[in-house]
């Protein structure tokens, strides 16, 4: 009796833990699969971090895109005129209330043959040769936060089977850095206004995978903005059209996903672009904040 009692008792046990390991299981199982939704400013908050960043602070994450800058002026037809090559570095820092986002960015102008980074570039518009200024811009700061004076956090995006879309349409218009009567070879408008449109691909799976704390994304960013001010084109009327596409690097060989002839430009010059900046800082820089600083430093 005693034994048939040792062997129903071992029975029960046995029973109760595989009941619990199901249960584990299950729970498990859930999580795995377990679909943020986007349309709720929380999941779409930890949907963007994982896509524009990672939740790792410290892993550092490069965006990079390629592409052409073609002229967009009234009455003519439009050309490609340069290439034109760029990546973002930056990571991820929670605080209360959402996260800040640290970057800095460059972007190199090209010869549209040789694909080589210029530093002359023929104007033929005013028939004269200008000195290119690459973009360096530093820092490139945002902050990405549940609640704002805009309202609630929240990217659009569009979801098609396992593909998914977050996009932003940025519509700059603000006085600009450069005022035409202090700088009238170099500024259109003393109003700075252009339009920066992003949009990030990546997988519904990858999103949605906990063991990923950043996933692989594509990137198309289309900007429409004045000519820049080393152009030189004073208040003539047009714009530049720049069409680039391009991905995110992340991992200990992110920098090294980066064109050789990039990473050896930087180095050469400005060795801290490279990396992320390790704290937030404001105003940002932009190519006329920066155009304008290495002009009073000429003087």
């Amino acid at each position: 009796m005693q034994i048939q009692l040792a062997v129903f008792a071992f029975l029960l046990l046995t029973t109760a833990l595989a009941c619990d390991s199901a249960q584990k299981a299950t729970t498990a199982a859930k999580a795995q699969t377990s679909t943020l939704d986007l349309s709720k400013p929380e999941d779409n908050l930890a949907a963007f971090v994982k896509v524009r960043g990672s939740t790792n602070e410290e892993e550092e994450v490069f965006f990079y895109a390629s592409g052409t800058i073609y002229s967009f002026i009234p009455g003519e037809r439009d050309v490609p005129i340069l290439g034109f090559e760029m990546y973002n570095v930056g990571k991820m820092k929670k605080v209360d209330g959402g996260y800040h986002l640290l970057t800095r960015e460059v972007g190199f102008y090209k010869d549209l043959k040789s694909g080589e980074i210029i530093e002359k570039w023929y104007n033929p518009w005013i028939k004269d040769t200008c000195e290119v200024i690459q973009v360096w811009n530093d820092p490139v700061n945002q902050k990405f936060m549940l609640q704002s004076e805009r309202g609630p956090w929240g990217v659009p995006f569009q979801e098609h089977d396992d593909r998914v879309v977050m996009y932003s349409d940025i519509f700059l218009h603000y006085p600009s850095p450069l005022k035409v009567a202090e700088f009238p070879e170099n500024s259109a408008s003393d109003m700075y206004e252009a339009a920066e449109l992003f949009q990030f691909f990546f997988s519904k799976k990858d999103l949605n995978n906990p063991a990923l704390q950043s996933i692989p994304v594509e990137v198309s960013w289309t900007r429409v903005g004045p000519f820049l001010p080393w152009m030189r084109m004073g208040q003539r009327p047009g714009n530049l059209v720049y069409q680039c596409r391009g991905f995110k690097a992340t991992g200990p060989n992110a920098w090294q996903k980066m064109p050789a002839q990039m990473r050896e430009y930087v180095l050469k010059h400005h060795p801290e672009f490279a990396h992320a900046p390790d704290t937030f800082q404001t105003p940002n820089e932009t190519s006329w904040t920066y155009f304008k600083k290495l002009k009073a430093q000429k003087q």
